[in-house]
């Protein structure tokens, strides 16, 4: 994934990471970890009627000099260019989400990253319930602690791996991929798809998410979420106090 305008060292700024720099996982993990609180999830250009490019240099003008987030084709694409500056081999993976009560097709973006003899699921755009670190596939059918939140990664047919998260003291299913490389291009449709079909819940409903130390912050709708230690406060809103709360809780402008 590359981009005229992609610097490393800006992209390190915006996300606020100054460590180390030799590709190992310890640094995918840092680095994850460091845009995952720094780059908020979000669809605002989506709510304000824009269909999201997928032209890099506009994802690389967007995230790192304007400040915003994204949903999942841009946040795990910014970090891929990261990758690859990086000297990181990984490759884009389809991944059909399964938090909807019809199967829906392969919409969602995921990475796989290798390193070694090792292969690691690393997503920073699944939202509200989105991994917090890198996925072994070393280690799989077993629940990861990752800060206050478990997932597990199954096997479920050759080649075939399901990602599940802890909520409420239940096993959700959140995806499942296949490890068939796609190209950027691949994407295309299904970002499309997400930026305007009328029952995209991109289309129907306002998301911020921003992990933190702690948990994550979640607006969803009309309603802010703050997750913390395990335990949830949530209050709605009303539509003139939406904009004054996205600036103030993520550091986000509305687009117009």
């Amino acid at each position: 994934m590359l981009a005229d305008n992609f610097s490393l060292r800006a992209y390190l700024a915006r996300i606020g990471y100054d460590g180390p720099l030799d590709p190992t996982i310890d640094t995918v993990r840092a680095i994850m970890r460091r845009q995952l609180r720094s780059v908020p999830f979000e669809n605002l250009d989506v709510q304000a009627g824009k269909v999201v490019s997928l032209v890099a240099e506009d994802i690389v003008e967007k995230i790192v000099e304007r400040r915003r987030g994204g949903y999942c084709y841009e946040v795990n694409g910014i970090f891929a260019m990261a990758l690859q500056a990086l000297g990181v081999t990984y490759r884009f993976v389809a991944a059909r989400p399964m938090t909807y009560p019809q199967r829906r097709p392969r919409t969602h973006m995921a990475l796989v990253v290798t390193l070694g003899d090792e292969r690691w699921l690393c997503d920073l755009g699944f939202g509200s319930h989105g991994i917090r670190a890198p996925m072994n596939f070393s280690a799989l059918d077993t629940g990861i602690a990752q800060d206050t939140e478990r997932y597990s990664l199954a096997r479920i047919g050759p080649d075939v791996y399901l990602l599940r998260t802890m909520i409420d003291g239940n096993w959700a299913n959140q995806y499942e991929f296949d490890l068939s490389a796609q190209e950027w291009v691949d994407f295309i449709p299904a970002n499309y798809l997400n930026s305007t079909h009328p029952d995209s819940i991109f289309v129907k409903n306002l998301i911020v998410v921003q992990q933190t130390d702690a948990g994550r912050k979640i607006l969803f709708a009309d309603t802010f979420k703050v997750i913390a230690h395990g335990r949830t406060e949530q209050h709605r809103l009303k539509p003139p106090e939406l904009g004054a709360l996205i600036e103030r809780e993520f550091g986000l402008t509305m687009p117009r």
